[in-house]
């Protein structure tokens, strides 16, 4: 059995200002800061004693990446044995020299591109260094009305194997008319199935088995979306408690909650890179970008 952990710790704080997030330029103390690096060091010890695959996913509320010690961690874990992947959401706004600490053959970006926090000459800059170093990404964007025409435009400048993913805007009803879904499904084939919010209860998801989400206490629970805890992992009997579930919540509209979801077969396209947002057709074709 290889285990994914979608880790989120402590950390609440973000360089970016994005007008529908809560995180947006929030700060942090410098005793938060401390809590969330002790929670995640520990972390990165236990996985590194685990005897079993392991796989990671972080996906902070804000941006880690700008943070040593999540830089760290990504490569303490990738030169780890028992490590298959570890990888995280970022906004790409850091340096990318700490990647050469890491095993490249393990190590995958998730990279969102926010227009107004950055430009996009800016962003892509970063992707191309990303390729010169061999890091394996994805690159995605928040499907807004008003970024349309951008998104368009970085499709058109990205690479052709680099898989561009688009998050649908749900919080508004009907907030797509026929023609932008045509249009967005034209640059992420997979984007109808984002902007649904899939029927899940009672169906058959690999969270709370083969995949877990974690706090930074070690708190572990199924998925981000259900708050029910199962366990802790710094428990001596956690594993006991991975067993398969039917999901308890009625729908599902995020991806990291519904690619696991059994019926949807979306483990299966996605295949080793689930953790990084990549599909199999694109891994088969990027080489180091995959």
């Amino acid at each position: 059995m290889t285990l994914s952990i979608l880790y989120r710790g402590p950390l609440s704080s973000c360089n970016y200002a994005c007008g529908y997030c809560p995180f947006a330029k929030r700060t942090e103390t410098a005793a938060e800061l401390a809590h969330d690096r002790d929670c995640l060091e520990r972390f990165v010890g236990w996985a590194d004693g685990r005897a079993y695959p392991v796989g990671v996913l972080f996906t902070p509320w804000g941006e880690a990446l700008v943070r040593r010690w999540y830089q760290d961690a990504l490569a303490a874990l990738t030169n780890m044995p028992n490590v298959v992947k570890a990888a995280i959401q970022t906004n790409l706004s850091c340096k990318l020299d700490w990647t050469d600490g890491c095993d490249k053959a393990k190590l995958a970006l998730w990279c969102t591109y926010h227009p107004g926090e950055t430009t996009r000459e800016r962003f892509l800059a970063k992707c191309r260094e990303l390729i010169e170093r061999g890091v394996r990404f994805s690159v995605g964007v928040v499907g807004l009305k008003d970024h349309l025409a951008e998104i368009a435009a970085l499709r058109a400048e990205l690479p052709p194997a680099v898989y561009l993913w688009v998050n649908a805007y749900k919080r508004e009803p009907d907030y797509y008319t026929p023609q932008m879904v045509d249009a967005l499904t034209a640059i992420d084939p997979l984007f109808p199935v984002n902007n649904t919010r899939h029927p899940s209860r009672g169906q058959p998801c690999r969270t709370g088995h083969t995949v877990v989400s974690v706090a930074g206490d070690g708190t572990a629970r199924r998925c981000h979306f259900v708050d029910t805890p199962i366990g802790n992992i710094y428990d001596a009997d956690f594993e006991s408690c991975l067993m398969p579930r039917p999901c308890p919540n009625a729908t599902c509209g995020c991806h990291i909650g519904y690619v696991h979801l059994q019926p949807l077969g979306l483990s299966e396209r996605f295949g080793a890179g689930v953790l990084e947002r990549v599909p199999l057709a694109r891994r088969a074709s990027e080489g180091p970008t995959s």
